[in-house]
């Protein structure tokens, strides 16, 4: 990994080669179990990877009218699909988005009323509620208590006339039996619609790339339903595409002891890589090992006068010193889309490390993109 020292730091680099290796795994997934596998952009929307994206997968969601831009102006072009899922559509915007998405996905009946003839021509859904969960991250819980996503069965006494699919997305990281434990519970409380529909959208959470995830049994479910019932199966993963695909590279700018070795770094958790607080979650760092297991344990900080900007306590075989470079893994997913200048702290650049090695610069983030934030 000689490439570590050659990039401007903080930075995100997207590893080509394992990007590659999760895509083909996706596209035997597809393939065997005849079905769509879309990409969800919320969580990876790397666009300079999208053609390769493309050779693999059958397109892309969004969550708003940007994501939606996108993936029409960077996936579409491949004739691959656009699709869209919102909570609520803002009335303003609605048009536009009915001309970028070949599918449309509704919280309710009561917003497909509201938009149903203008989305005339696109492929329009509901998403249900099955107030079934299989996780315990209350804050990705779909199926908690007053939930506002997706329609409860006491809500939708009768399937609106022009809906053609139906879509729900409870899971988060999480194997294939969450997802059959999950459709069971889809089909005893949707399943008078079923023989109305022409697609069902599994949604994402389905960490299929993960080396322990149960493909065959992913792939029997699918093909079971889909055969079962005769419409189109569509999944839409967003962590698997880029699982273990990227990581963040930071410099280390002060080391220093207050009850414990603690190192100031260029990046920060709450501006680089939020979900290391709001998951919350401990990002892996090449060489480390666990608090205590190696010689040497610091906890690492961002940049930032938060002072819960706190990336988590590792341990290394060496004594950290300034100017040294650490690794963050798997840095791909959810964290440049989610990223923020909070502080005035500068955005990562973003590099692509190629299948040959080779490394290429894509984005580079300066003042000006700080100050165009604001007014």
């Amino acid at each position: 990994m000689d490439w570590i020292n050659k990039v401007n730091t903080p930075c995100y680099v997207i590893d080509e080669r394992r990007l590659r290796e999760n895509l083909e795994i996706l596209g035997d997934v597809k393939r065997r179990a005849e079905c769509k596998i879309l990409l969800a952009q919320k969580a990876y929307s790397a666009f300079a990877t999208y053609p390769l994206i493309a050779e693999y997968l059958d397109g892309c969601t969004a969550s708003g009218l940007y994501e939606a831009r996108l993936g029409y102006e960077e996936m579409a072009k491949f004739g691959r699909e656009n699709h869209i899922f919102s909570p609520a559509y803002r009335d303003k915007e609605f048009n536009e988005i009915s001309k970028l998405c070949g599918h449309i996905i509704f919280n309710n009946a009561k917003q497909y009323e509201k938009f149903k003839v203008r989305a005339n021509g696109v492929s329009c859904g509901i998403r249900v509620n099955p107030e079934h969960s299989t996780q315990d991250h209350g804050i990705y819980d779909s199926c908690g208590e007053f939930s506002r996503l997706g329609t409860t069965i006491n809500e939708l006494n009768d399937l609106p006339e022009g809906i053609e699919g139906l879509h729900f997305h409870t899971l988060c990281e999480q194997n294939a039996d969450a997802l059959v434990e999950t459709l069971a519970a889809v089909e005893s409380k949707f399943g008078k619609f079923f023989g109305k529909i022409k697609w069902l959208n599994m949604g994402g959470g389905h960490h299929i790339t993960r080396p322990d995830y149960d493909r065959g049994l992913l792939i029997k479910t699918v093909k079971n339903i889909r055969e079962k019932y005769g419409f189109e199966v569509y999944l839409e993963p967003g962590e698997a595409i880029a699982l273990n695909a990227g990581y963040l590279v930071t410099t280390v700018l002060d080391v220093f002891k207050n009850g414990m070795d603690i190192a100031i770094t260029d990046a920060s958790a709450a501006c680089h890589m939020p979900d290391v607080l709001e998951m919350p979650y401990r990002p892996n760092i090449q060489g480390s090992g666990m608090p205590n297991e190696k010689a040497f344990t610091y906890r690492l900080g961002g940049n930032t006068c938060l002072a819960g900007d706190i990336i988590g306590d590792y341990s290394f075989d060496h004594v950290l010193s300034e100017g040294e470079r650490l690794v963050f893994e798997d840095m791909a997913i959810y964290s440049m889309c989610k990223n923020n200048t909070f502080n005035g702290v500068a955005l990562p650049s973003i590099y692509l490390l190629r299948d040959d090695g080779e490394l290429k610069l894509l984005k580079e983030f300066g003042y000006e993109d700080f100050k165009a934030r604001l007014s």
